[in-house]
């Protein structure tokens, strides 16, 4: 099914070699290891081995590395012909972005007298970046090609690292788990993409977009990893100590309430009281997105769990109704729904995250309002003035995502990039080998399978 537009022979390693070698170009450049991984530097000093940051960080960032390759890229697998481009692109787009992330992360945060010092937190960070990436793939899934996701993975990472900056260095914001600068913004820069990229005759391939009962269950596999690891994700990189217990503990429940929500709702929708996969796929990882804001704080939690709770009533009804409206009305075609399972949990992260934010006191913290909220702490700045700042985060975090999903969009329309066809997306063997997909040869094998049924159906065969 490949012709020549789509034919990778030649651009796919053209972009791969060139972006690759710039990489290790910069790399060489401008990395370095930092005080933690360089050996010079760190036996330098008297102290013990086990007190290296790598022992803290490790095992996180090895659960987020799982929720960034198989939890990510499984759940996208539900499409019954595009299993091989939705774990293998989730592969690509990965490695290509958590590398570039590193420098784009460490322009705005790691630089020390000209060099970008990394480690440990510096991998978890650049695999939140990529997170972000693979959000706003879920919203392109099967309608675009290796290149444009490629391309669309540099610009979206750079705005990424320049929102980041925006909300944390600038603004002083608080996200630990990424509601804004990774949900928020990975889903919203998506939407806008897919919106440009509007395609009137997908339906040519509506047959395929869809899914079959072994596609559902692989895609099973990504949502449950995802949500066994979640708790993880959001307290990856927040201080070590109750700051990271309560994270995790705050997201555990928030999950749990969430699930149940979930199930209640995806029967209520249903006329005939059936659950829906695509719910209990997505909508039930919505607690964890919309505790990444606010986990670290004093979300207490009972609080934590109505937050869940929420969320997956919201993403349920998001699916439900808000998809169909946004594909009819505003043209936007989101295939993975990523409104509602990163967007309006992301919003939701981020407004209880303000709300949690303004209420702060000394009473409640203690001396943990100094990890948590330090410009609070030191009398820089009181708690309504954080969680206004908070808010602002929310809007600018919007803007940016939208105007940039804007703008690479209408670069991801140029016809050079092989864009599959309207009436071929959503098909692994435009751009994949697969096995045993010859179409001829299927298209004769079918005949005998017809033909033999017949005969051993026909009365003189009893």
């Amino acid at each position: 099914m490949t012709d020549t537009s789509t034919n990778m022979r030649t651009k796919l390693p053209i972009t791969c070699f060139i972006l690759e070698i710039i990489l290790i170009i910069l790399f060489g450049t401008l990395v370095q290891y930092d005080y933690e991984t360089d050996a010079r530097a760190w036996h330098n000093k008297t102290h013990f081995d086990f007190e290296n940051d790598f022992y803290y960080r490790y095992p996180s960032f090895q659960d987020v590395h799982v929720m960034i390759f198989i939890g990510f890229g499984f759940l996208m697998t539900f499409l019954q012909r595009y299993g091989f481009s939705s774990v293998g692109f989730n592969f690509l787009i990965a490695a290509f972005s958590l590398q570039w992330a590193t420098l784009m992360q460490g322009f705005f945060h790691g630089m020390h007298g000209g060099k970008i010092h990394i480690g440990v937190e510096s991998m978890i960070n650049a695999d939140f970046c990529t997170g972000s990436v693979l959000i706003s793939f879920g919203a392109v899934l099967g309608k675009t090609s290796p290149i444009q996701l490629l391309v669309m993975a540099m610009f979206e990472v750079t705005l990424f690292a320049v929102n980041e900056f925006i909300l944390l260095s600038l603004l002083g914001a608080r996200d630990a788990g990424g509601s804004m600068t990774i949900h928020t913004f990975g889903a919203y820069f998506g939407l806008m993409v897919t919106r440009i990229l509007y395609r009137p005759n997908l339906n040519k391939s509506k047959h395929r977009n869809c899914s079959v009962y072994h596609s559902d269950l692989f895609a099973m596999i990504g949502t449950l990893y995802l949500w066994m690891f979640w708790p993880s994700f959001n307290s990856a990189i927040t201080a070590h100590g109750d700051d990271q217990h309560r994270t995790a503990l705050n997201t555990y429940y928030s999950l749990a309430a969430c699930t149940m929500s979930t199930y209640a709702m995806s029967a209520l929708t249903a006329h005939d009281g059936k659950l829906d996969m695509v719910h209990i796929q997505n909508a039930a990882l919505a607690g964890g997105v919309a505790a990444g804001t606010a986990g670290e704080m004093m979300l207490t939690p009972y609080g934590s769990m109505i937050v869940g709770f929420l969320a997956g009533i919201i993403s349920v009804l998001g699916f439900k109704y808000l998809t169909p409206f946004l594909e009819e009305k505003l043209k936007i075609q989101d295939t993975c729904g990523i409104h509602n399972l990163h967007g309006m949990p992301g919003v939701l992260g981020a407004i209880v995250g303000a709300v949690t934010a303004s209420l702060a006191t000394v009473e409640v913290y203690g001396g943990g309002l100094r990890d948590v909220f330090p410009d609070v702490a030191s009398n820089k700045i009181d708690a309504s003035y954080q969680g206004s700042m908070q808010a602002v985060s929310l809007a600018v975090t919007l803007g940016v995502a939208l105007l940039g999903g804007l703008i690479v969009g209408l670069i991801l329309k140029l016809p050079v990039f092989g864009t599959p066809p309207d009436a071929a997306c959503f098909e692994d063997s435009i751009y994949w080998e697969v096995p045993g997909e010859d179409l001829s040869h299927d298209g004769q094998l079918t005949v005998v399978k017809i033909d033999e049924t017949e005969k051993l159906n026909s009365p003189m065969a009893q």
